[in-house]
């Protein structure tokens, strides 16, 4: 597999949809996949206008904050990595995780535990030194499986994998970020499928979705 494996993002557009429980609430519409750039992860293309859209806020509810998310522990594959914040680039796109065995939560949206779609993507392909990176086993996890956050306070939170799903880079991927059923949902999105030279990118996206236990 070439080097430029590393080279891959993934880009979600994102449009405001609705209002839920009397809060005004942003939920983004995923538009469909697309690769560009330098480094393979899941990158979402937002407004840089768009507010937090968390639907943690929501106290009917009465939820439990959870802290912010600094580890990522999947027993089944051996990931226990470092979730490193990630924002916005300037193209007004996900950021990558700057480390490179790292995830990269995106903190416009929901924290893992919170009601609502948290998002973690991770890099797929093959480092120049020939090592693999954090989510090539992704393929792996199956109905049922168990993942786990640690957030800055140490309490751990369960996530029991619901489905996987694979899409064309062109597909339309709403179902990542919106949820309104009022639970905590965690999805990982990784890229998958065989390099293509000419374009520079994968054909195919993996999200594994995921719901509090």
């Amino acid at each position: 597999m070439n080097n430029k494996t590393l080279s891959l993002k993934v880009f979600y557009k994102i449009i405001v949809i609705g209002i839920l429980f009397s809060v005004i609430i942003f939920l983004p519409t995923i538009l469909g996949f697309s690769n560009k750039g330098l480094y393979a992860t899941g990158n979402i293309s937002v407004s840089k206008n768009t507010p937090n859209i968390s639907s943690g806020k929501i106290i009917q509810n009465k939820q439990i904050f959870p802290g912010l998310p600094v580890r990522l522990k999947i027993p089944k594959i051996s990931i226990n990595t470092i979730i490193e914040q990630v924002g916005l680039t300037q193209e007004g796109a996900m950021d990558i995780p700057k480390g490179l065995n790292n995830v990269g939560w995106f903190d416009l949206g929901p924290r893992p535990g919170e009601n609502g779609s948290a998002v973690i993507d991770g890099h797929y392909g093959v480092w120049k030194n020939g090592k693999g990176t954090i989510f090539n086993n992704l393929y792996k996890l199956r109905v049922g499986d168990k993942l786990f956050i640690e957030d800055e306070n140490g309490k751990v939170i369960t996530f029991v994998v619901r489905k996987t799903q694979i899409y064309k880079q062109d597909s339309n991927a709403s179902e990542v970020f919106i949820s309104n059923d009022g639970k905590a949902h965690l999805n990982l999105v990784t890229c998958q499928g065989i390099w293509n030279k000419k374009t520079k990118s994968y054909p195919n996206r993996l999200v594994i979705f995921s719901d509090k236990e």
